[in-house]
């Protein structure tokens, strides 16, 4: 049997430490550069331009449509065949890249559904008094539209924590890789309950955090 999952814990937490920092900051960079990208791809699903539609679109339902791990085996063996002069990017921006892609087609979704929960008329309104369209976005829409998108860019968040496994895949020390590192000292059922526990810890506070904040903004309404 070995040691016990506790024993484990106590004499390779630092192990579990780094990798669980490892997958917090991939996740965060992965949603907040995704909800820029996001952002701009859902006002191209908003558009009336139809061409720009159908980009979108397709862009979303693909990286919607296709699993997570075939994306980053894509992003890590044809990125650097497809663009040579990227070859001295590191392993870690090419995992990094697919995380950012697929985040931005959810987060997309998530804006999107945030302004369309927008009563229409409001548009209207301001139009009729001369507000341009971008300041109608940026000054009535849009502040609207956030107290519903914030809760579910958090959820998008403790979700990408756990998607983040697959960058273990690609030896990038997140919470996942542990489990590769301690299975070289035969160490290989206790790292996986660790791992979850781990995960299920993070989740747990995470999705905490996120139900008080969906109370204080249905407050402030």
């Amino acid at each position: 049997m070995g040691p016990s999952i506790i024993d484990v814990f106590l004499q390779y937490w630092p192990i579990f430490l780094k990798g669980t920092v490892g997958t917090l900051k991939y996740a965060f960079i992965a949603v907040s550069l995704g909800s820029i990208l996001g952002a701009l791809i859902a006002l191209i699903n908003l558009s009336k331009n139809k061409i720009l539609n159908a980009i979108g679109m397709i862009y979303v339902n693909v990286l919607r449509g296709t699993p997570l791990l075939v994306q980053m085996y894509i992003a890590y063996f044809f990125i650097p065949i497809a663009i040579p002069a990227l070859n001295s990017i590191t392993k870690e921006v090419y995992v990094l890249i697919a995380l950012i892609l697929n985040s931005s087609a959810y987060v997309s979704e998530i804006i999107r559904g945030g302004i369309n929960s927008v009563d229409r008329g409001q548009t209207e309104a301001a139009r009729s008094l001369g507000m341009t369209a971008s300041h109608t976005m940026t000054k009535i829409i849009l502040p609207q539209a956030i107290k519903n998108i914030l809760p579910a860019l958090a959820n998008e968040y403790i979700a990408m924590i756990k998607e983040t496994s697959l960058a273990g895949t690609f030896m990038l020390y997140e919470l996942m890789y542990t489990r590769t590192l301690l299975a070289n000292k035969f160490l290989v059922w206790q790292p996986l309950f660790i791992i979850a526990g781990i995960y299920l810890v993070l989740t747990l506070i995470l999705s905490w955090l996120v139900r008080i904040l969906e109370r204080r903004l249905s407050v402030s309404d």
